[in-house]
């Protein structure tokens, strides 16, 4: 849609490492941003998305043509835990592609996404056909672009912005834990509920939020921090390691703390990212997607003939292959590409799962892991 009134004019392009080139109607901040270009396939959950860590350094192609239609919370919003209403405090991606945006109509909108984005200092474009820019990701795969906003008559050439890209690091070669970690420990929940870790490699709210309503306290701690076996005084009876952006095999650090004894003792529960650091710390091996799995509507099939949908935000899986002899079962697949998407120890103690229990955007049909852990939890505390 065109600029609203009072709203300067913006041109946009969105150019692709292997020369494509999108131009369209800039919005949000005028400002030139290199990411991997991803897309998800969800029709719901656009502030969520865009607040997600695991998106970090990513230019996110919504697919669904109706974006904007219900505008943004209250900026620092929180809930009564004192997380944010979003996944995290800000906006995660680095740019937005979009076929046009709405103007929102909704009671808890106080800004409309084009006003966030500039706040935020991120560029978007519309006017983008993003169902060829969709299909070109699936046919080669996920590649790495450069995202320019500018004035009107600021029309960056094809050689300007292919240098920009080269000259930028690759996605997994940044340290994304320096800005979506913690840099100290904190202690959320009440203080006669069972304690859980959360190793947070950038952690979305709603994990949080879910083992607090199931009454359990959390600690959060950085990503390279050891789990004690006390904390203050209480036991930590739990562990949980969330969703976060990067390349799992770059976490060393957090891989050889899933490997101390004492942490392997704990009750663990891996989700997203933390379901491929698990896997790494067991002996298994990890690699990249061809274009990842992100979208609210993602299936997953459990060994005992369940298939529940899942919102799933990932570009790596782990190989099935390479858990053999772990002492790991396999618990859940793929039916798309048959990706491995859950697996859990014999000894009961380790539940890990690819998509997203939470939801948050999406559906929560899988919210019976949490269930399912916070019980081993309260048993042991």
């Amino acid at each position: 849609m065109p600029n609203r009134p009072g709203e300067a004019r913006l041109r946009g392009t969105l150019f692709l490492e292997d020369g494509t080139r999108f131009d369209g109607e800039g919005f949000g901040a005028a400002s030139r941003r290199i990411g991997e270009v991803v897309f998800t396939t969800g029709m719901v959950g656009y502030p969520e998305s865009l607040t997600d860590p695991s998106f970090r350094g990513q230019i996110l192609t919504f697919t669904y043509p109706l974006i904007g239609n219900y505008g943004v919370p209250r900026a620092g919003a929180r809930d009564g835990w004192g997380l944010s209403v979003l996944e995290s405090d800000e906006v995660q991606v680095r740019g937005v592609v979009v076929r046009g945006t709405t103007a929102p109509h909704h009671w808890s909108s106080h800004r409309s996404l084009e006003k966030w984005l500039a706040d935020e200092g991120v560029p978007g474009i519309r006017g983008v056909d993003t169902r060829r820019l969709t299909e070109h990701l699936r046919s080669g795969g996920v590649l790495r672009g450069a995202l320019h906003v500018g004035s009107w008559d600021d029309v960056p050439s094809d050689d300007e912005l292919r240098t920009a890209i080269v000259g930028a690091p690759r996605y997994a070669d940044e340290n994304y834990m320096a800005e979506v970690a913690p840099k100290r420990p904190s202690v959320l929940g009440p203080s006669n509920g069972p304690l859980v870790a959360v190793l947070d490699c950038g952690v979305k709210a709603s994990i949080v939020r879910a083992l607090l309503e199931r009454g359990a306290s959390v600690l959060r701690l950085p990503y390279d921090e050891p789990v004690p076996a006390r904390w203050e005084g209480r036991r930590i009876s739990g562990l949980v390691v969330g969703n976060g952006p990067g390349d799992p095999a770059e976490l060393a650090v957090t891989v050889e703390e899933l490997r101390r004894p004492s942490t392997r003792a704990l009750p663990t529960l891996g989700i997203c990212l933390g379901h491929q650091l698990l896997a790494l710390a067991r002996g298994g091996t990890t690699f990249k997607l061809k274009y990842g799995h992100r979208g609210q509507n993602k299936t997953i099939c459990f060994a005992d003939g369940r298939a529940l949908i899942v919102s799933e935000n990932h570009g790596y899986a782990v190989d099935p292959r390479s858990l053999h002899g772990s002492g790991l079962d396999l618990w859940a697949t793929n039916p798309d590409d048959g990706t491995l998407e859950g697996f859990r120890d014999r000894a009961g103690r380790v539940l890990a799962l690819q998509g997203h229990p939470e939801g948050h955007p999406g559906p929560q049909e899988a919210g019976f892991v949490f269930d399912r852990f916070v019980g081993k939890v309260k048993r042991r505390a």
